[in-house]
Order: structure tokens, then sequence, then C-alpha cells
């Protein structure tokens, strides 16, 4: 058609047609004219081959300053942001406009294809089934969970299998810690059921940190004592080199995003307790492998075997309990019984929980407390095991150390410190520690802590009397029980039915005898 331009299509379509059919037909099928054709008869080029390149439109604006200015600046630092060029570049021209930052881009994209320096190359692994696992932690601060309120500091332990992608995570209270490691990974397993060949990991790098040298041997004896408890051979990648561990690095990020929309789902981040918060990251973790089923089913038969128990997740340490009611642990204080003073306690440290044993008797499981900072010592207090000796001793909870840990929940704390500013210390010591005691003695901390809210909000002082009413009768009063003793007499009554009814079964057996 005159005044339209051919296609490289048409032109195609011309060449097929062209080797059966003349000239003319040949264009007449290809939709143009039989000049047209002859002319492509003398030129085969495709039409977008003829197209001369499209010249500058407008100066260049970077031409007095790219040779002299921007190269050296890239050659001397090749990983530089074009944001970074302009600014300095503007700084010593300020003649030169701002708008030259998306053309400064594509130059210096193109340079750097062209004469920039070689980049890292990513060679990815075929990974068989049942060879590799690997661990790492990961920072989930920007997911602002919180516990009852409480913003909660943590992070995940995660676990993964290079070939079908089965994940395990465990929220981790304290650091990167071999304890964590040895709970997340064994947990890991046993929900797996069998062992990969091959365990990689970042060096444990954070359990080594600031360590002297003999307690980074301890800690490299016992993870390899670990890897030799489930025949697995250790690996790690090269310190400060993530990419190296690729497969779990990326579902990282994978993860934290599967739970930062489960929260936008949910509406809300905060949870009744830590138990709650964990069933979620379990259910979020769940629904990850529900969707590697079949990759999974593939890998578990080439999975070793478990061995018939798990290894030892925890450190083991002995502690005196002292006459402070307590004992001392990773410069933390942790409250026990009295009746404990003077024992020695062996205690299994666990990233979340102490178990204390006596001998081989358990005693208790207390909460792992962390140093609030690098020059404080940190408590853990659990009323009920101090407040019979408080009691005895009111005014020790004015200048008590771990007087803030002491109150079980906001609303002791806050009568406390409504009666020592209206009733005095004396008075408000021996009032609270009542509480506390009536709370204990009772089994009633929540709706006690509830009345008192309610009488401090209402602008009254917490009435111990009528709590102690309203909390039912002291455990120490015995009630009244009026016992009716049977007389004498009827005991002499009850010998002589028996002797009546014993003379009558000797007769029978003699009437027997005679019969037979």
């Amino acid at each position: 058609m005159p005044g339209l331009h051919i296609t490289d299509h048409q032109m195609r379509l011309y060449m097929s047609n062209r080797q059966t059919d003349d000239t003319a037909i040949a264009a007449a099928k290809a939709g143009f004219s039989t000049a047209t054709g002859y002319r492509i008869e003398t030129d085969p080029r495709l039409p977008s081959q003829k197209t001369a390149p499209r010249g500058r439109r407008r100066p260049d604006p970077l031409i007095d300053v790219w040779d002299s200015k921007i190269l050296p600046i890239l050659k001397a630092t090749p990983g530089i942001r074009a944001i970074a060029v302009v600014e300095e570049i503007r700084r010593r021209h300020p003649e030169i406009s701002p708008g030259i930052r998306r053309t400064l881009e594509r130059r210096m994209r193109t340079w750097r294809a062209l004469a920039g320096p070689e980049q890292d190359v990513m060679f990815r692994q075929e990974h068989p089934p049942g060879r590799m696992g690997l661990s790492d932690f990961t920072d989930t601060s920007e997911l602002a969970i919180t516990v009852a309120g409480v913003l909660l500091e943590h992070r995940l332990y995660h676990f993964r299998l290079a070939f079908s992608g089965f994940a395990h995570a465990h929220v981790v209270l304290g650091g990167e810690s071999f304890v964590a490691l040895a709970e997340g990974l064994q947990n890991a397993l046993w929900a797996l059921g069998g062992v990969p060949l091959e365990h990689r990991s970042d060096s444990l790098s954070a359990a080594f940190c600031n360590l002297d040298k003999d307690a980074q041997e301890d800690l490299t004896q016992r993870y390899q004592g670990l890897m030799r408890h489930y025949d697995m051979k250790p690996t790690r990648n090269n310190p400060g080199v993530a990419h190296e561990n690729g497969s779990i690095e990326s579902p990282h990020g994978h993860l934290k995003r599967a739970m930062e929309d489960a929260l936008l789902l949910r509406g809300s981040r905060d949870f009744d307790d830590l138990v709650a918060y964990r069933r979620f990251v379990d259910e979020i973790v769940g629904r990850q492998n529900a969707n590697n089923r079949r990759r999974i089913d593939l890998e578990r038969p080439h999975l070793a075997d478990l061995p018939t128990r798990r290894t030892a997740d925890y450190e083991e340490k002995v502690v005196t309990v002292t006459s402070s009611g307590g004992f001392i642990l990773r410069r933390v204080f942790y409250t026990a019984p009295s009746r404990l003073i003077g024992h020695c306690l062996r205690v299994h440290l666990y990233d979340d929980r102490l178990e204390c044993f006596l001998g081989s008797t358990p005693m208790m499981t207390l909460p792992r407390g962390r140093q609030p900072s690098a020059d404080k010592g940190g408590h853990v207090v659990d009323y009920r095991h101090v407040i019979h000796a408080l009691r005895r001793k009111p005014m020790a909870l004015l200048n008590l150390v771990y007087r803030d840990q002491l109150f079980p929940r906001p609303a002791y704390r806050r009568a406390f410190e409504t009666l020592c500013a209206e009733r005095g210390d004396r008075h408000a010591c021996k009032v609270t520690v009542e509480l506390l005691a009536l709370a204990h003695d009772r089994t009633c901390e929540a709706a006690l802590a509830q009345m008192i809210d309610a009488d401090l909000d209402a602008g009254r002082l917490p009435d111990l009397a009528l709590l102690r009413e309203r909390f039912g009768p002291s455990p120490g009063s015995v009630p009244a029980i009026e016992v009716k003793l049977a007389p004498l007499s009827s005991y002499d009554e009850l010998a002589v039915v028996m002797s009546c009814r014993r003379h009558d079964a000797v007769a029978a057996t003699s009437d027997f005898e005679v019969a037979a």
C-alpha cells in the first residue's frame, strides 16, 4: 500500500514465496508492489537492518564532566550509587541540573557492562535428597511482637532441608547460643522423623563471640558431640558470606513475610502468653510444610534413622541457695523456696527456662532471666517463695533490691505506691505484704488484682478486712464440728448378739456331722 513501510514479516514472507513464484506474484502475496520486490532483490537486508540509529536530540549534559570527573570516581569506587555521583558533581559544578540523574544512571549502567569490574557469580547447587539440613538464626524485631502488652525481644531459630524445603522454627529468647541451637535442631529432627547426612551452619560465630580460647574449645567439643550423637557431618560456610547459606537465608525472608501477612489478617500483634505465640509460629511453618508435602515425602526415605533418645540440649550448673532466699546464675538472681537455703541445686539451663533438681528429685521450673544491661544484674522473683518470711519482716519490702520484680501484677505495685503516698511507708509495707499473702493463701492473685484496681480507680484504698472476707474464710480457722458419741451400753448389747450367733453356728456344725 502506498505510503506505508514494509515490515520484516512481509519481507520474510516475500523471500519464502520467491522460492517458487516470480517477483510479481511473491510481492502480491506479501502485500506490496512489484517495484518493491525488485528493490528487495538488489538489497536483501531486512527493513529493521536498514534503519539508521537515532541520533541525540539534545546536547549531552555530561559531555564536560564524564571523562574528567565521573569516570575517575567510578574507577576508584565501583560500587558507588548514581545519586552520590550526582550530588558530588553538582557540588563541584552547581550549574548542572539535578535532572541528569536518570541520564547518569543509564550511562553508568552501560559503562559497567562494557568496562566495569567483574562481578561475583552465584553458582547454583544441586542438592540430592537426604543430604543437607541447614540451621540459622534470624532477627524478628521488625514484626514488633508483644506478649501481654510487653514487647518480646526474641529471634527465630530456623531449620530447613535443602532438597524438600521442610522447615522448623523455634522461638529463641536469648542470643545465638549453643543451647538454643541444640534445642531447636533436635526439635526439628524429631519433628521430621529422620536425620540428614550433613548439617550446615554459619560457624556458630555468635556462640564464639567475645569468648576466651578455653570457652571456644568447650563449645566446639559440645557441638561436635551433638553431631556425633546424630551421626551428621558438620559443615560451615565462610564467615561473612551469607549467600553460601542461600538455601536458608532466602527462606528467612519468606517466613517473616508469611508471619507479617498472618499478623495483618489476625488484626493484632499481641499474644496472651509465650505459648500462644509459639503456637502461632508453628502454624505458619506447618502451612509451608503442607505445601511441600510431596517433596518431603520423597526425601524422608533418604534420611537416616533417629537415635534412641535425644542428647542434652542444656547447660548443667550447680548453684547454692543462699540466705537471701535464692541463687545467682549468669548474673541473674532467682528466688527459691526458703526450705532449700544451704542446699546445692543442679540446674539445667535452657534458652527459656531453668529446671532445678535436688539430687535427682525435680524441685521447680523457673523462667530464664536476662541481664537488663551489661553493668546491671537481673532478677527472676516468685513472691510465693519469700512471702512467708516477708510477713515476719514487712518493712524489708521498702528498700528490697528486687521489689519491683516481686509484684506479680501491676495492681499490687500501684497499691503499694498509693499507700506510700497517702498512709506512709510502714503502713504501705504491712498492707501490701498482707495483700500478697492473701493472694498466695487463697490462690486468688488475678481476682484480687482486679478488686484492687477497682478500689484505686474509685479513689479508695484497699480495705484488707473486706478483701479477706470477700475471698472466703481463713484457712487457719477450724470449723466447729459436733461429734455424738455412742453410749457404752450399746457395745454390751453387740457382744451378746455376737455370742448368740457364734453358738448357733457351732450347733449347726454339730447337727451336720451327726447326719453324716
